[in-house]
Formats: C-alpha cells, structure tokens, sequence
C-alpha cells in the first residue's frame, strides 16, 4: 500500500511529508487519504498540544532518573503501557520519549531527565520502556541523538567525542533501543557531533543507525534543531519539526531539480513516515486528535508504587520507618515540605491532575494530622514564586493591547507559553495580550515582583511601571534561553489590600534563527530571613522527630540551562544544621535531579532521596517515612562528596561547559563509577547504593559454565531475606578485563537482577553475560573486541560493595562487528 501511495504522489507532495504542519502534527495529503498524525511530549506523562504549563489536564508519572533508581524493567515497562494509554487520551500517535543521554557532569540541567550514568542501565530501561508503549500501537521516540549531555549552548555546541567512548558509553542505548525495541523513531540532538550537526551527521544517522544496527524508523529533528536543507535530508533526517516547513518545501522541491538531492532519496524518506503512520494504525482509523484529560485509578497506584520503588535511603541510624502511634509531634519543615515539587522544568512538564504534597502525605497517613506542625524556614526558588489567583487575560490583534480584546480567558496562574493563541484570528507573530489580578498580601512590607518574558512586556503595580522586560531586552536562560533573565522590582504593600497588577505582552520578533517561543512569567513573593529560620527551630525544638524537606525544584532542574554547582540552594544547609542541632532525630528527605553535597550529613539521624516522583508524590513518601513500603531505590548515578570529584570537572574549561563552540569529552570511558573505580576517588554514595529495612543473606555465585563461550554464561545467586519485613535487594554483576592494549575500566556493569522477597524466603537472582560483555570498541578493527584472557565476575551489591569475585577465563579472541548480532571468532 505504502509503494502504491508513493508511486501516486508528486515530488511536492513527498516533500511535503518531511516537514510538520505545526508545532505537534505532521502534513496529511488528503487526495490520497494520507492522515496527519499527532506527536507529544514525554518523558514522564503525555502533554498534548497544549500550553507547556497549560493545556487539557495529564496524568504525571516519576521523571526518569527515579525510574532509574527503580532498576526495575518490569515495572518501567508497565509505565510506558500506561503513557500509551495518555498518549492516546491526546490523540497523539507518538511519545517523544525516552531520553536516554548519560550522565556525565551531575551539573546537567536535564539530568532529572535521563536514566543513568551507566550506559547498560540506561539501555535496559529504554527497551522496557519502549516496548511498553510500542505494545499499544503509539510510536516511541528515543533521544537525543547523540552527545547532549549538557545545556550549555546546545543548539550550536559541538560534543567533540572520540569512536571508542561513543560505542561503549554514548551509543548503546539507542542501539539497544533499535536491535531489542524496534523503537519506531529517532530524535537528533541539537548539538554538533565532532563539529557537524547530528542533523545533518551521515556518519551518526545513516552509517551507524541504519546500515550498522538496521533502524528502518524515521528520524526527526529536535524543535528547530535542523538547519540545512540538502545537508540534512542527504545525512538521513526524515522529519523537520516543528513546522511550517523551514529548510523543506519548495526549498527541497528546488534542490532536487538542482540535482543537489536525489529524488530517490526523498521518496525513501518519505516511505519511512508512511510506514510510520501505518505502524501506528493511521490508516486503518483516521486518527481523532481531540484531548481529555483521564485520570485512572490504575495509574494513581502505579505513580504511586514507582515512587517508592525508586526512593533511596540514603542514610539510616535506626529512626526509619517511623512509627506512626508513638509520635506525638512531627514536625515537617522546609521550601519542600508544603509545596508538591513532582516534575522537573522544561519540555516535559505537563499540566497534572492533582498533585500531593509531603505535608499532605504525612497528614493523610496518621489518624490525628494536629500532631503535624509545619514551618517553611527558607526558599530555594531561582524565579520569583509565580502569580497564583483568578488573573484575567485579555488578548488583542496587533501590538500594543490597542482596541477591543479579540477573546477574554480567566486562568490561575501567572504563567502562558503559548504553542496555540485561544482563538485562530490571532497571528502568533502580532498580537498582544494583557494580565490583570488583584494581588492582596497576608502581610505587611516589601514584596518582590519578578518576571521573565520571552517576548516584550511591562508589569505595573496599582499603576505604576515596577518590573520593565522591555527596554533593553537580551536573551538570557529562560524557557530555553529564549527569554530574558528574570527581572524584578520591589514594592512597599499593605497587609489585607488589594492591589492592581497589570502585564502587558508583545510577542517576539522572530529572527528566523534558532527557538522563537512566546512565553512569560510573573510572579510576587514577601522575601523570607532570619525570622522564619528561627520559627523552623522553634517548630522543631519539641518534636519526637523534624522531617526536613529540601532539594530543589523544575526550576533549578530544568532544560535550558545547566546547574552552578551541587550545593542546595539559598539557606537550606543552614537550615538543616539549625534544625538538626536541637533535634536529635532530624530526617532529610531530599528532591533534586541528580547528585547533592552534603556537608551535614553526619548531623542527622537519615537521608531519603526521592527525585521527583510524580503527582503522587507525598502519598509515596508517606509510605516510605511509615514503613508500609519499604525504600526501594538503588542510585542510578554516584554522588560525589565534592564536584571537583566528578570526571568532567578537570579545572579545563574546554572539558566543562566547553570553550570556543565545543567541549571536549576528555575522560572518555571513565564516566562516573568507572572513574571513581579506576582513579581511585572514594564517592560519598556508591553507584548502585541504597538501604533498605531488612536484611538479605547472599549464596555463593553458581556459573553454568567454566569459561566464555559463544553462548555466554548465565550466573545465579541465591538470596534469603533474613529480617522480619518485606524488602527488595539488588545484585549487580560487574565485569573486570585482564590486561588489554586499551586502559580499561576497573569494572563494568553487565547485568543485574532485583529480588523482592518476604521474610524467610529465598529466591535466585539469575544474570547472563555474553562475549560481547567482555569486549571493548576497537577502533582499528572497527568493532567489540573481547580478547583472550582471565577475566573476572565481580558481584556487588553496589560499586563499593563486592561480595564474590569470580575468575571467568576466555580462551578466544571474539570480534563482534557493529552491522551483525553474531560473533566471529579470531584465530
């Protein structure tokens, strides 16, 4: 069907498929009763089409880095199932997700976003992930195709990385994606590889994803993330998103009858969307783009059961699980303690059902929520807390805000990022819209007014300009470095009287280069200081234990722009010093994307890290805190006790965050544990680590074979839970080469197995490895290289915890070449 729709179609109408229609949907040609179909944004829930902040209500799931702190295939497959079924509540026929880059600095702003720094890890989720939403007919879209591991000018930074570190470290997840998942699409990153755009990278899309590992999908490029017409559909670029169409159209019409593009080479590419659009049944049944918002119970209990499965106790004294009928007082303090911080910032935040804070949680548990008391201490906000309130907004043709508004919405919050205007007789490139609210303050003094607008825009209160975002504008890091940084003014206000606030907006004057979004923010919040410390203390001086909620929020945690260190942000270490000096059972539980110093930590009793975990995010931590689940969590990352311990932070600027327009990946292989490992640098938390509320007691490792053969070898431990509570436990085999003609790693994960067992069972944790595992890329052979040798099978129940150590001789020279599954034998 699909050769006999492309024999009918003209090279304008092939053209016309490779570029989207808008922002979400691609091009249909209804003479042929080609559909158009729907994308959305993941990871963890499905958007729609509507506002990145707004739109038709979705249901949010854990964000990536808690799924990998789940190591938890089973379960992270279930999950993508259930994001087939929002998608579908989208009419949307492909999830732009998973995110699947590494990480390599613990400074990333999408840290949050991806799964590991282990490459196996990340893999195994990926393909759990995809197969679960692949198995109900919705299109995955694993990215960023490759080397977006840092915000840090990454719509022209070059990620200059060397063959070898890019097959054993950077590519294997999406390999995997393509050999085990049949991920149906591919999204290229932003960035230059080696100094080419992965857009336009024929290497990257056509050598190595198509010809090496058989990917027959469509790729598509990031939103505005392509830049060339010839370049890009020559290197293998499917999809040009979003659109109308920018490098494509009559601009590729013209380069085909230039001869500077084949017109086999657009039929082939426009064969991949039709075949995608059959994939996704788009032929069968014209799809229905209309969005609901379906908040199912089933989900509710899985959102809630992940956040538990990938919460990781960190550190525990003996105070947890608490125990809710002797408890008299809690004190739950903290910027995280009220406030439901369930999502990271950027593309994937969705607007979500409901969300349940810690405080809620907590309160919900226990039969009499007045022995609760709470105290904020401090803020950790990097933006001004946004407006929230009934804020009017009226929308008008041209600039300006002149006339009579063309449409009037009321909304709650003061936050617009606008991918469609509410009415079709605006024009995204010259309209205006103006905000209005009454703003009453709980108290008397000076109040700080912010905004960030990536647009033009004016804030004035009862009147009077206080917040200018127009007068020399510049791009900052804002909605993707698209806006300015925020702005702010401070205004003297009364207690209990209303006041005028008034925005008013112009959108920005595209320049036809780069993102051009149309956003703002505002927002007003009474500074907090030493009062409301003292008040957290005081709230805490008499309670049988201080719950100290900390971390970090989506905007910290966010796409755009990358972290300025591991420190928690504002006076929240001092708050937890103050705190944990007058009580002596202080627990944290922290939220951020990634790893934390901590220079408290030996003044208090435990630590739990929680991530973001989705909108069920106090009923999770709840379940944790009282023990009616246990923490089942091992780190998907390593926690340095300092940044400078991390890889990528050599003191060389070109390393980290680049220099000149590239940043060069100089520690290669040695990504997270396996620097730590191999360069001796104690972590402050291993990867893999994570206590939990029983005990396990290990067997002795059983091997089915003596030495490596083709088949590989499969390794089974037995493991019995020996404490008096459910719990779960985490074997990781790792491998450790002998003496190679490459420096290796100290050790390599290559399986691993999760046992959740009740008291006094036993179970067997079964993993295997193949020749493959063993094997390192050589670059003069172009392929996996496992020389022979003795090796040996380190099982662990993390990267600092060795229990068995297992020589595994392998008397054959394997070559594995990346374009065949199957292995050749080197004499």
């Amino acid at each position: 069907m699909i050769d006999s729709i492309l024999d009918k179609m003209t090279i304008e109408e092939q053209v016309s498929l490779l570029s989207g229609a808008d922002f979400w949907t691609t091009v249909p040609v209804e003479r042929l009763d080609v559909p158009k179909i729907k994308v959305t944004d993941g990871p963890n829930g499905a958007r729609g089409a509507g506002s990145l902040v707004g739109g038709v209500k979705a249901t949010c799931f854990p964000v990536a880095i808690a799924l990998g702190a789940t190591w938890n295939p089973d379960l992270v497959e279930r999950m993508g199932v259930a994001l087939a079924q929002q998608a579908k509540s989208k009419g949307a026929a492909v999830l732009l997700a998973p995110t699947v880059n590494i990480h390599r600095s613990g400074l990333n702003g999408r840290n949050f976003e991806c799964y590991s720094e282990d490459p196996m890890l990340t893999a195994e989720l990926a393909v759990a992930y995809i197969k679960g939403v692949q198995s109900q007919g919705i299109a995955a879209t694993i990215k960023h195709f490759a080397g977006n591991e840092s915000e840090i000018e990454r719509q022209t930074m070059s990620s200059d990385i060397d063959e070898r570190t890019l097959r054993e470290i950077y590519f294997p997840p999406f390999e995997q994606a393509v050999r085990r998942a049949g991920v149906m699409a591919v999204m290229s990153s932003y960035n230059r590889l080696n100094g080419t755009y992965t857009s336009e990278h024929a290497w990257l899309l056509t050598k190595v994803l198509r010809e090496e590992w058989g990917f027959d999908g469509i790729v598509m490029s990031d939103w505005f993330g392509s830049h060339s017409t010839a370049e890009t559909i020559n290197a293998g670029l499917d999809l040009e998103m979003p659109g109308p169409a920018r490098d494509r159209g009559e601009k590729l019409v013209a380069a085909v009858r230039e001869g500077r593009v084949e017109a086999a080479t657009v039929r082939a590419a426009a064969r991949r969307i039709l075949l995608l659009l059959e994939r996704v049944g788009a032929f069968e049944k014209k799809p229905d783009l209309t969005e609901q918002a379906v908040d199912l119970p089933e989900d509710r209990a899985l959102i809630r059961r992940l956040g538990a499965e990938g919460a990781v106790l960190l550190k525990n004294d003996g105070v947890l699980p608490l125990a809710k009928t002797s408890l008299d007082r809690i004190a739950v303090i903290g910027p995280n303690a009220a406030s439901a911080r369930v999502m990271g910032g950027g593309s994937a935040q969705i607007a979500a059902h409901y969300t349940v804070s810690p405080l809620e949680g907590i309160r919900a548990a226990l039969s009499n929520a007045n022995s609760v008391s709470h105290a904020v201490g401090c803020r950790h906000n990097r933006l001004i807390e946004v407006a929230k309130g009934k804020i009017t907004v009226e929308y008008f043709k041209g600039r300006g805000c002149r006339g009579t508004p063309l449409h009037v919405e009321t909304v709650d919050k003061g936050e617009f990022f606008w991918f469609e205007l509410p009415s079709g007789e605006l024009d995204p490139a010259n309209f205006s819209a103006r905000m209005t609210m009454q703003f009453v303050p709980e108290e008397s003094g000076d109040h700080v007014f912010g905004m960030t607008n990536a647009g033009l825009a004016r804030l004035f209160v009862d009147g009077r300009l206080t917040v200018d975002g127009h007068d020399g504008w510049t791009r900052g890091e804002n909605y993707f470095g698209t806006a300015n940084d925020e702005q702010r003014g401070t205004v003297a206000l009364d207690a209990g009287k209303a006041h005028a606030v008034t925005v008013e907006y112009d959108p920005p004057v595209a320049t036809g280069e780069g993102i051009n979004l149309t956003a703002i923010r505002f927002g007003v919040e009474k500074p907090l200081g030493e009062a409301d410390i003292e008040d957290a203390v005081e709230t805490a001086l008499n309670a049988d234990v201080a719950l100290l909620f900390v971390g970090r929020d989506g905007e910290w945690d966010t796409e755009g722009l990358d972290l300025p260190d591991m420190r928690l942000p504002g006076r929240q270490e001092e708050l937890i010093e103050r705190v944990a000096a007058i009580n002596a059972n202080t627990v944290v539980v922290l939220q951020t994307g990634g790893p934390v110093e901590m220079p408290w930590l030996g003044k208090v009793r435990a630590v739990l890290q929680i991530w973001y975990p989705g909108q069920e995010m106090g009923n999770a931590v709840a379940d944790v805190l009282f023990g009616d689940v246990e923490p089942g969590g091992r780190l998907p990352q390593t926690f340095p006790k300092a940044l400078a311990d991390n890889s990528a932070m050599t003191g060389d600027p070109a390393v980290y965050p680049g220099k000149d327009g590239h940043v060069r990946y100089a520690e290669g292989v040695f990504v997270g544990y396996r620097h730590h490992d191999t360069r001796a640098v104690e972590p402050l938390f291993a990867f893999g680590f994570g206590l939990g509320y029983t005990r396990f007691n290990w067997g002795e490792p059983r091997l089915s074979a003596s030495e490596m053969g083709a088949e590989g070898v499969t390794i089974s431990v037995d493991l019995t839970n020996i404490g008096d509570r459910a719990g779960s436990e985490l074997v990781q085999l790792y491998v450790r080469s002998p003496k190679s003609r490459v420096e290796r790693p100290d050790k390599e994960l290559r399986a691993f197995a999760k046992l959740s067992l009740p008291p006094g069972e036993t179970g067997t944790a079964e993993m295997r490895i193949l020749p493959r595992d063993l094997a390192y890329f050589d670059i003069e052979a172009g392929a996996f290289r496992a020389e022979p040798g003795d090796y040996q099978l380190i099982v662990a129940a993390n990267a600092a915890d060795i229990r068995f150590v297992i020589d595994l001789p392998s008397p054959l020279d394997y070559l594995l070449p990346p374009s065949h599954q199957a292995t050749s034998l080197i004499a």
